[in-house]
């Protein structure tokens, strides 16, 4: 990063509750929760605010976060264990503007 760059540099925090096992991928609600696919040792996470940005529905939620596991796409439906959480975002635009 150069310094003239700097003015347009954004930090954002997400403080994660702790996980909990899906045993109902119909209990996933987009924009509430945020989402960990593992099978054996792979594993992908997206954050809560991912499917909102990208307008998607939990089923493409569920499929994303399986690929980005570097899991086929409906592992979520064939035994690859899923886990939610919620998120507390912080971002430097809050402080500016408080």
């Amino acid at each position: 990063m150069k310094s003239d760059e700097l003015d347009r540099l954004s930090i954002e925090i997400s403080v994660l509750s702790p996980l909990e096992v899906v045993e109902d991928p119909q209990q996933v609600q987009v924009g509430r929760d945020g989402l960990v696919i593992g099978e054996g040792y792979c594993r992908g996470v997206l954050l809560p605010q991912v499917p909102v940005e990208w307008g998607w529905d939990r089923e493409e939620f569920l499929c994303h976060t399986c690929t980005k596991a570097g899991l086929p796409e409906d592992a979520w439906r064939s035994g690859a264990l899923i886990e939610r959480f919620e998120a507390e975002v912080f971002g430097d635009d809050e402080l500016q503007s408080g």
